[in-house]
């Protein structure tokens, strides 16, 4: 598996929402899920993105944003301010009981200036995303191809039948768009790119890479890994080190660590059955490879992790 598909294994769309509903200037309208991750993709028109700490981002026609973070935003139409006369309205994929119908006009195909809106939110377990999502900026924008709209279009009609399963096949649908838009993201930045992106790309570090997220828990030593990629020790040493700016079996134990943190939220694993699965013969070396970079035992991190913060 690659590392972008293992870093995006614990999140998923839930309650995207697909609608023919047109925002008319002057609006704003308030996303308080405060979801990892929010995607949103616009079909007509146009807006701005408002961050909490006043970051501001445009957003056109054919363009789908990627808002990070875990904070609440808002995003507005291209002219508008919070502090003139507005058209209020909430948007929620977790919890749409919650949320009133909004009393937005059909379309009308003489009216230039309406907007409309694909929002799609994300949930996350486990912590693997974390990584994922100290690689993003808060907001991130790709132009999407000509017909993704039309496309996003054809569902709507599509599926305005609500046929059992169209909030899941619609679910589906964006973290499908998900994995693409990050994909072209990712791309676009070339060299800026994070490592374990990069990396799999290349014929050397790539299958190696491989090797490590989809068999996390083998013996790995160099020379297999080298094995892996068809190299020699020396070249797959050097290689390695000049795309991920480590060695090899450090990048492991970082990986194994990773899915450590993981699997030590789950109650029902014991710290040895946890040590076994990321490839540690017995608890004890793991827990001291654990200690050496994570500052505290498993059993610690664990005692932590379970305790609930102070409100």
């Amino acid at each position: 598996m690659d590392p972008l598909s293992e870093l995006l294994g614990g999140i998923r769309a839930e309650g995207a929402i697909l609608s023919d509903a047109i925002l008319k200037a002057p609006w704003v309208v308030s996303f308080d899920d405060a979801a990892p991750l929010t995607m949103v993709t616009v079909a007509r028109g146009g807006g701005v993105i408002m961050l909490a700490d006043g970051t501001r981002v445009a957003l056109k026609a054919g363009q789908t944003a990627i808002v990070s973070g875990g904070e609440p935003f808002r995003m507005a139409d291209e002219a508008a301010s919070v502090d003139r006369p507005h058209l209020d309205y909430w948007l929620t994929c977790f919890h749409p009981e919650e949320c009133a119908e909004m009393p937005m006009p059909k379309p009308l195909n003489e009216d230039g200036e309406a907007t409309a809106l694909f929002v799609g939110a994300y949930r996350a377990s486990g912590r693997r995303h974390e990584r994922l999502l100290r690689a993003l900026p808060p907001v991130l924008v790709v132009d999407d191809d000509s017909d993704i709209c039309v496309w996003l279009d054809a569902c709507v009609i599509d599926i305005s039948s609500r046929k059992p399963g169209t909030q899941a096949f619609i679910d589906r649908l964006f973290d499908w768009g998900l994995v693409c838009t990050l994909r072209t993201w990712f791309d676009q930045q070339g060299r800026s790119a994070p490592v374990w992106y990069r990396g799999f790309s290349d014929p050397v570090a790539g299958p190696a890479l491989e090797a490590i997220h989809t068999r996390p828990e083998n013996p790995w030593t160099v020379a297999d890994l080298a094995g892996e990629a068809g190299v020699s020790r020396a070249l797959l040493a050097k290689r390695f080190n000049e795309i991920m700016g480590e060695p090899p079996l450090t990048y492991l134990t970082e990986w194994r660590m990773q899915l450590a943190e993981e699997l030590l939220a789950d109650p029902d694993l014991t710290v040895a059955q946890v040590a076994r699965r990321i490839g540690y013969a017995d608890q004890f070396g793991f827990s001291n490879a654990f200690k050496r970079r994570k500052g505290k035992s498993p059993s610690e991190y664990r005692k932590i992790e379970k305790t609930p913060a102070a409100v």
